[in-house]
């Protein structure tokens, strides 16, 4: 006849070994959820990196942008300068005319003077002064 094995008392070794597999059990645990944090955080990091590059690539459109309207601006300038020198040369040409037609005839002419700002636009009341800048300055 088979006979039913009692339940031994627990000896002091099995409890040892309870002990250490509870142990590596709640190490496994522990493991895994540092596992789960450490993949998290890499997932923020990878989330706040493509955040940031998107950042530096609009920030880098908007200079390449400001840069050209910048170029554009510039380019108008020396346009209107240009016409500045042509209008004031005209100018100076018609009072001439003016001042021997005057002297001829006999007539007084009131000629104006040319003001300074057309003679000289650089220096205007508030000049206005370029900044020097680049869209590879913030490359890097």
């Amino acid at each position: 006849m088979a006979s039913k094995q009692l339940p031994q008392p627990t000896s002091p070794g099995s409890d040892g070994d309870e002990r250490k597999r509870k142990r590596k059990l709640s190490n496994r645990e522990s493991a895994r959820r540092s596992r789960i944090r450490k993949q998290q955080h890499l997932d923020e990091l990878i989330a706040q990196e493509q955040k940031l590059i998107d950042d530096n690539k609009k920030l880098r459109e908007m200079t390449e942008s400001t840069t050209q309207l910048y170029l554009n601006v510039e380019s108008n300038n020396n346009v209107l300068r240009a016409q500045l020198a042509e209008l004031t040369d005209r100018l100076r040409s018609l009072n001439s005319v003016l001042q021997i037609a005057s002297e001829v005839n006999g007539f007084a002419v009131d000629i104006p003077d040319i003001p300074d700002t057309l003679l000289e636009p650089w220096q205007l009341p508030c000049p206005v002064q370029p900044i020097p800048a680049s869209a590879d300055m913030f490359q890097y």
